[in-house]
């Protein structure tokens, strides 16, 4: 099954594509070049949602968190969100914008690890 967004997700995610954070641009110059021979989409449409990377191969999505995320609500929706992405049966792994920013070599190694382990 193709993990397809809504019409406001696909919105989103064309704008986000230009507006993307430097811990995720980082991250995305890496991620082109198709590491372990998998291929990543950046600010893929999910639902209602917008996923920062995804693998369809793997299942697997990756979010760059910034600080925000550790505050308010967004705790809350962070979790929803997972929790709606493992009913499509997509693994979601999220990495800290600092360690992107910091070890990026490691970052690498944590994600193609995860997928790695398929469960």
């Amino acid at each position: 099954m193709e993990l397809k967004g809504w019409s406001g997700a696909k919105r989103a995610a064309r704008k986000s594509r230009k507006e993307m954070s430097p811990a995720e641009i980082r991250l995305w110059l890496e991620l082109r070049k198709e590491p372990g021979g998998h291929y990543f989409r950046r600010e893929h449409p999910a639902g209602p949602y917008r996923l920062d990377f995804y693998c369809a191969k793997a299942k697997l999505c990756i979010e760059i968190d910034g600080e925000a995320h550790g505050y308010g609500d967004r705790p809350a929706r962070d979790a929803k969100r997972d929790a709606w992405l493992a009913t499509q049966n997509v693994r979601t792994l999220r990495i800290p914008a600092r360690e992107a920013m910091k070890n990026l070599d490691g970052v690498l190694l944590h994600i193609l690890t995860t997928i790695a382990v398929k469960g």
